[in-house]
């Protein structure tokens, strides 16, 4: 079993370091306007300039994190170099008047899109602080906090003045909001006082697993007191998210050393598994009802590589932190299904989107959605756990 995990920590490594980060250091950075190109078909080429706030702000992030954390590294100095490009790019471009993210910009950092959501602010606040820490630069730390501190005044009311419900009718509240807060609470530990963070994330898990988590699965919406919605949204289960946010809590409460909450979160991943795995093509379907009623999703049954790999990332830490067998029985379901369906290894990188049977439904390895975070990051983890399971005795 040792050999095994050796092999999978090279495995993963060496996609990270040989393959990835290559691609996006030598198709997507802007150099002469700034920022970052997301829009890359399956060679590398350009197809789109627009530059999506969220995803520029997730590339900062990857090549800071990288930079903080594989000391060793012959690439390090260029992920420092590239964290920089975004970092100075979007300190310019990436806020209107009052501190808010924008959505998108064009290729020369002109406003597209208002600032209509909160995951802009989310991932400001997780670069910053992240690009702070590899840079030591304290104007980066300031970008931070004011972006985290719009995250927290936003977070009962995330699209503000953007949003298209009506007020009173049927108020409900999104798994999205607590379960990033987590994380980035987490991201920006180092600048945030002990007593205000840990209250924090008292205040996430207690969200997440209370209101969000009913007959074992994650939903997506729920009413402010957690009550279930019997509508579109209220029966709405988005796997990849529910897996994603039970790895959070599951860092979490590493950090506090709490099994019981460890081996909860454990369960819902695999209940999450067992209610979203499509048993006559495999892999997991992209959205579901509850109820099993047609969802309103039209791209439900759709194959992501987030999903997937999120997934691979919560069952790999979920069997380095329990040893439970069923972690490592899914795990190698969820590996052979993932690496040979989105992986490409003739051209780079990882497919984004395959259709119900596995086929790839979109030749493109960045997008509008799709951008250097959740294939970099999810290989990291993955290392991470698996070299830290081949050393234990």
């Amino acid at each position: 079993m040792m050999e095994n995990f050796k092999a999978l920590a090279k495995l993963y490594k060496e996609a990270l370091l040989n393959d990835v980060l290559p691609f996006w250091l030598q198709h997507s950075i802007d150099w002469q306007q700034g920022g970052y190109f997301t829009c890359l078909d399956r060679l590398g080429k350009v197809y789109d300039t627009d530059k999506f706030i969220w995803l520029q702000n997730r590339q900062v992030w990857t090549f800071s994190m990288l930079y903080t954390q594989i000391a060793e590294a012959e690439q390090q100095q260029d992920w420092l170099k590239a964290a920089a490009h975004g970092a100075n790019f979007l300190a310019n471009h990436g806020r209107d008047a009052e501190g808010n993210w924008y959505f998108a910009l064009d290729r020369a950092g002109n406003p597209l899109v208002q600032p209509y959501n909160i995951f802009s602010d989310c991932f400001a606040a997780m670069a910053f602080s992240k690009y702070a820490l590899a840079a030591d630069a304290d104007w980066a730390k300031d970008m931070a906090l004011q972006a985290y501190g719009n995250v927290l005044s936003r977070k009962d009311n995330p699209k503000g003045s953007y949003t298209k419900t009506y007020p009173g009718t049927r108020p409900m509240k999104s798994l999205a909001v607590p379960m990033i807060l987590a994380n980035l609470s987490l991201e920006m530990d180092w600048l945030l006082p002990s007593e205000k963070l840990e209250q924090i994330l008292d205040d996430t898990v207690r969200e997440v697993m209370a209101d969000f988590c009913h007959d074992g699965l994650m939903y997506e919406n729920v009413a402010p007191d957690g009550s279930h919605l019997d509508c579109f949204e209220g029966r709405l289960i988005n796997p990849g998210h529910g897996i994603e946010a039970m790895w959070f809590i599951m860092e979490i409460a590493d950090r506090r050393n709490d099994t019981a909450l460890i081996h909860k979160a454990v369960d819902v991943v695999l209940n999450i598994l067992n209610f979203a795995w499509d048993t006559e093509y495999e892999g997991l379907y992209y959205f579901m009802d509850a109820k099993a009623y047609p969802p309103q999703q039209l791209e439900w049954d759709q194959k992501l590589w987030w999903v997937h790999l999120e997934s691979l990332v919560a069952l790999a830490m979920g069997y380095r932190l329990t040893g439970r067998e069923e972690c490592w029985d899914w795990y190698q379901k969820l590996h052979n299904y993932t690496w040979s369906h989105f992986a490409d290894p003739e051209y780079g990188e990882w497919f984004g989107y395959l259709d119900r049977q596995g086929q790839v439904l979109l030749n493109l390895k960045g997008g509008k959605w799709k951008g250097c975070f959740h294939v970099p990051r999810s290989l990291y983890l993955c290392w991470q756990q698996f070299e830290a399971l081949s050393k234990k005795t």
